[in-house]
């Protein structure tokens, strides 16, 4: 068993499965509202004037955004090998249908401005406008089917993951639910920014949406709890569990029950804080957007998408990835980590590095401060 000064391997591993609640909560917050923006476009924008400037409330930040997706991939592959082996070869074609969404966007960011025609414009404005919805959808489709468990095993002889299922098999009832969750959750992040980052006809048509996004996220939210409380097996760990071993699928105990993924708010009251979180910050944010208080409403709206997110976490810990084809191989954070060694180092080059991506994504919004107008886009630089 590997020990090292302040951590011992149990607790290195519940620092990195929090850690990438944060990446994945960051990025769902920073990038999110860039998917939201597109995923409205054709709702708030109706003249090409009108869609540059809400293309250029998020163009300058879009790339940096989306650096926190890039981390979160990066620490999946170096702290949960076994996961990423996973998830990146059983959900390929989704991963390539996101991927292709997310080519395409920076590509309509560029183009669409490039030439004086209303149908070239008009075509790029689509394709955004489709990448926003489909990326979102996405995202939440693979947590829905987290939730239910993926049919997948691990080769014994090379470990090796093997996918039972198909790319059609993903979009079942519950992750569609989940998909459409994601979906109105991000609009509605999106379209606070608008309300918050531009005026006049953009931002009334923005504040109408943001207002039904918000409204719809309650009530799937809502109806996701109960669902997964009356119709959902969950998964829950059996016998005497091995938190300081070295990490293998193999051998697990593994059982289904009713209510499994419940229990962690029973063992921990306090995490009760995450959907409640979840929904009264959706509640708040579409009172404040509706009084005028933008920026107090975009808080709230970040605040409901982290807690959202850390509904999702809290519930299924310590799975990762739950099988339904053999649950007792399902990765959990006791046996789908890196060894206590790599996840030392990589702590101890977040602890240095994470401190500067913040201070720069700071420096970056504060310069990007302000509203964006028919004045600010005749600028070179505007999309």
């Amino acid at each position: 068993m590997e020990q090292h000064i302040l951590f011992d391997y149990a607790t290195l591993r519940v620092i990195w499965w929090a850690l990438l609640g944060v990446l994945l909560t960051a990025f769902a917050i920073m990038d999110g509202f860039d998917l939201g923006v597109a995923s409205v476009l054709p709702l708030v924008a109706h003249s090409d004037t009108e869609r540059r400037i809400a293309l250029n409330v998020v163009g300058p930040v879009w790339e940096g955004n989306q650096v926190w997706l890039v981390v979160g991939g990066g620490v999946v592959f170096a702290a949960w090998p076994l996961l990423y082996a996973m998830s990146f070869s059983g959900f390929y074609l989704a991963m390539m249908l996101l991927l292709v969404t997310l080519i395409l966007r920076p590509i309509c960011f560029k183009y669409r401005s490039q030439v004086p025609d209303a149908r070239w414009r008009n075509t790029w404005d689509l394709l955004l406008f489709a990448c926003g919805v489909i990326a979102a959808l996405v995202f939440g489709v693979a947590v829905g089917n987290v939730i239910v468990g993926v049919p997948f095993t691990f080769d014994a002889d090379v470990m090796r993951p093997v996918y039972q299922g198909s790319l059609l098999a993903l979009f079942t009832p519950f992750p569609l639910l989940c998909g459409l969750l994601s979906v109105c959750m991000l609009a509605m992040h999106g379209s606070i920014l608008l309300v918050w980052k531009t005026e006049g006809a953009v931002a009334q048509r923005a504040r109408g949406a943001a207002m039904g996004c918000g409204l719809a996220l309650i009530a799937l939210f809502a109806i996701g709890g109960v669902w997964l409380a009356q119709g959902i097996d969950g998964y829950a760990l059996t016998g005497h569990v091995q938190t300081q071993l070295a990490s293998s699928p193999l051998g697990g105990s593994v059982t289904i029950a009713a209510d499994a993924w419940l229990r962690n708010y029973t063992r921990w009251p306090l995490a009760w804080l995450a959907p409640v979180l979840g929904l009264t910050g959706a509640a708040l944010a579409v009172l404040f957007v509706r009084s005028g208080k933008a920026a107090a409403a975009f808080l709230c709206s970040a605040a409901s998408i982290a807690g959202i997110i850390w509904t999702f976490g809290l519930s299924l810990f310590p799975f990762l990835l739950p099988s339904s084809s053999d649950p007792n191989m399902s990765l959990t954070v006791w046996n789908a980590s890196s060894s206590a060694t790599s996840l030392w180092i990589m702590l101890i080059a977040t602890v240095v590095l994470l401190p500067i991506v913040l201070a720069y994504t700071t420096w970056v919004y504060r310069v990007m401060r302000g509203k964006v107008t028919q004045q600010s886009i005749q600028d070179e630089h505007a999309y």
